[in-house]
């Protein structure tokens, strides 16, 4: 059974950063592309950031390229999502994401196959 387990949200201030984790159990990495995505109150789910498991590949929104950086550890089986200068819009559930599947267009939701529970992350000003 494939399981994604997010951990690592919180409540920061802006300016400040977090690490979220997503624990993955019941395939191989290597196989997979991992993604984050986020779901704010009131508005649809979007995609954060992607990383090939196959070649460490990564993609970025406009919105957080040059603050945010995934990252995976294939032997823990775990990717990473560096959060850093923090804004008040960056305030919503955050989702751990799975597909077996390279080239494709990873910020389209229904391109995965496998989702996590969320994680809340809440930008104070």
């Amino acid at each position: 059974e494939i399981q994604l387990v997010e951990s690592g949200g919180g409540l920061v201030q802006t300016g400040e950063s977090l690490r979220l984790s997503c624990a993955a159990s019941g395939f191989t990495f290597d196989d997979y592309a991992l993604g984050w995505f986020r779901q704010a109150p009131g508005k649809e789910r979007e995609g954060v950031s992607c990383i090939g498991g196959h070649d460490g590949s990564t993609f970025y929104s406009d919105s957080v390229k040059g603050r945010f950086t995934i990252s995976s550890d294939n032997d823990k089986n775990t990717v990473y999502l560096q959060m850093n200068s923090l804004k008040p819009e960056d305030t919503a559930v955050y989702y751990c994401a799975a597909v077996e599947r390279r080239g494709f267009s990873w910020w389209r939701i229904r391109a995965y196959d496998y989702w996590g529970q969320g994680t809340q992350v809440t930008v104070s000003s």
